[in-house]
């Protein structure tokens, strides 16, 4: 029998699983666990590639007041790479205290208290969606500043680039990790000659710089320790993904907790040699914003000049960029997991699928990232005043949260971690508010109000779970179970093999059985059709009574429902409802017949006295056959 429509399905699941690969046996799933080279592109790629934004947010802020203010490029990026050390000494701290993963979420719910942990779940989930629309929009316009005819597709592209991230995180996370591995090799080697060389002997020194310098000849505002300030926290930017790695830890392998920590420390080396081998070649050489080149653009063709290099080091940058999403697919997931565990998302996010990966995160993300990138029309510029406050709040509250852990367990030299930590979240916190005030009116209030709504959302979900819990009376043991005589409703239309179908299966589940059929009085026929089933089913005696209902109206549902609370109030009987239903071999097919059981089917959800189920019957699929036209096969 010819069955297009499993066909159909049968290619579109093959398709899919070659995307995605076999089902994994549990046993497999090491085969998906990185090493801490492999951490760097599935977990570390938005921290690293934050050099080509970082310091230029640095740069940008100082050249408000003149040319004189960049010389504290390379202060401040001290600054920051110091904040970079202490992050990285606590988060490899959280790594020990916690291996199951959740980073700030984790340690504030152990340290801080629910409260805190949400806040902090809130901030990293907007964070993790912000950091996949960032990374995202930032490769596309890298790309479509080389190729300006390609300006128009910039949505097409940035929603393509999120399909290929998303299913190679469907493979798996190591999948999504090997694939990215080349690129991520090349743009840290290849940034780390370039530094090298501009430090020893840069190529092209004194080369014109295409492009109008927009450091302003008569200084915007004084240096001041607000300018300071701002310039700190908006070269903080850096610092973005830092923490997924002590979030993503279950991803390891084993021994997961060391790997993790050499990956934290790998990151942390990495990213503190760029950011100030890039502030020490911007202040030797006045680096300042320039129209259509990036800091870190200048910085490369006064180094290596504008040749082959410069070119594949520039691509390399591009496709990085647009990759660093993948480090929210390592993170939010595993983050969401412990959540619904926790019951403050629904369970399914705690749920793997065949590839032994959160496919829920993973799905939930990539939509909340492709509308916000199709709301902003994939223009970073929009989304960089969002950035960063999420991932802030969370170093804060994690360093918070470590400062009372050391104060209750007090292990040795634990003064010195509390008080390393506590400088931690001062900076890091005194970085939050500075960014919350001045982007605000940028766009960071979109953050301020969306922080709020998570939290109402988790406790709203916690709310519910904590109350079907009391109602099913969990972790409690029920008493025995109440056994009730079922009578099985079977709706009919007429004498059939549809109805001998759902009869038979009906007599199977209990052997009181009535079958009913609705009738309305007024219409043209009805009663002489509904004189011959009666007549039809007296011939065929099935051995189940049939009641023939009659109204006056539409609905072929209110009468099976009064139906049956007549039936109940006469009876104590378990009622099953059980509706046949004919189903075509042809998916277009399904459109010609009348769809009686979703009417009945909505009707009686909410019934919880009342058990609705469906039996359907396949049809064969011929076009021709020897019974002419079967009504009733509705």
């Amino acid at each position: 029998m010819a069955d297009t429509e499993q066909r159909d399905r049968g290619v579109t699941a093959s398709v899919w699983r070659a995307l995605v690969g076999p089902p994994l046996r549990w046993r497999d799933v090491t085969t998906q666990r990185i090493t801490p080279v492999e951490g760097l592109p599935a977990l570390s790629l938005d921290a690293l590639t934050s050099v080509a934004y970082g310091p230029e947010a640095i740069i940008v802020v100082l050249a408000a007041a003149g040319a004189t203010a960049l010389h504290l490029v390379l202060p401040i990026t001290i600054a920051i790479v110091l904040l970079l050390a202490i992050l990285v000494f606590s988060y490899r701290q959280v790594i020990d205290a916690y291996p199951n993963g959740g980073g700030a979420y984790a340690v504030s719910r152990a340290n801080l208290g629910h409260g805190a942990s949400l806040v902090a779940a809130a901030a990293l989930v907007v964070d993790y969606t912000l950091t996949v629309a960032v990374s995202i929009a930032a490769g596309v316009a890298a790309l479509t500043s080389a190729f300006p005819v390609l300006s128009p597709d910039t949505v097409v592209m940035c929603l393509v680039i999120l399909a290929v991230v998303t299913v190679l995180n469907l493979r798996g996370l190591g999948d999504a990790a090997r694939a990215f591995l080349l690129p991520t090799m090349v743009f840290i080697i290849g940034l780390l000659i370039i530094i090298a060389i501009g430090l020893i002997h840069p190529l092209a020194l004194h080369a014109p710089q295409p492009g109008v310098s927009l450091v302003p000849r008569v200084p915007l505002e004084a240096v001041s320790v607000l300018l300071i300030l701002k310039a700190f926290s908006a070269g903080c930017s850096a610092l973005t993904g830092v923490e997924a790695i002590a979030n993503g830890v279950p991803q390891f392998k084993e021994p997961r907790v060391k790997r993790a920590k050499r990956t934290e420390a790998l990151l942390g080396s990495i990213l503190g040699v760029m950011l100030l081998g890039l502030a020490v070649l911007a202040d030797r050489w006045h680096v300042g914003p320039r129209s259509g080149q990036t800091v870190l653009s200048q910085i490369m063709a006064m180094a290596i000049g504008r040749n082959w290099a410069y070119y594949v080091m520039s691509l390399t940058i591009t496709l990085v960029l647009a990759l660093a999403a993948n480090t929210s697919f390592g993170g939010l997931p595993v983050l969401a997991s412990l959540l619904a565990k926790d019951h403050y998302l629904p369970h399914l996010f705690a749920l793997r699928d065949d590839r032994q990966v959160f496919a829920p995160g993973i799905w939930t993300l990539a939509v909340l990232a492709g509308v916000l990138l199709i709301a902003v029309r994939g223009n970073v510029l929009t989304l960089i005043p969002l950035f960063a406050i999420g991932v802030f709040t969370g170093f804060t509250l994690s360093q918070s949260g470590l400062v009372v852990h050391w104060w209750r367990t007090r292990p040795p030299r634990w003064e010195f971690r509390a008080a390393l930590n506590g400088l931690g979240a001062a900076a890091t916190g005194v970085a939050t508010v500075v960014f919350i005030l001045t982007k605000f009116t940028e766009g960071a209030w979109v953050v301020v109000i969306a922080v709020p709504g998570f939290i109402f959302l988790f406790t709203r979900i916690h709310r519910y779970y904590l109350r079907v819990g009391v109602e099913l009376g969990l972790g409690e043991i029920p008493g025995k179970p109440e056994v009730k005589p079922t009578v099985v409703i079977v709706p009919v239309v007429a004498v059939s093999r549809l109805a001998r179908y759902a009869i038979g299966h009906a007599l199977s589940i209990s052997p009181h059985v009535v079958a009913v059929m609705v009738v309305q009085e007024d219409a043209d026929g009805s009663a002489e059709r509904a004189q011959h089933v009666q007549q039809q089913w007296a011939q065929w005696d099935p051995g189940v009574p049939l009641k023939v209902l009659h109204t006056e109206y539409a609905s072929v549902a209110e009468p099976i429902v009064t139906f049956i609370d007549e039936f109940r109030e006469h009876h104590d009987k378990e009622v099953v409802v059980l509706i046949p239903v004919a189903l075509p071999d042809r998916l277009w097919e399904q459109v010609l017949h009348n769809h009686i059981d979703f009417i009945l089917t909505n009707a009686l959800r909410t019934r919880p006295d009342v058990i609705s189920a469906r039996i359907t019957m396949p049809l064969d699929g011929d076009d021709h056959h020897p019974d002419g036209d079967r009504p009733g096969t509705g």
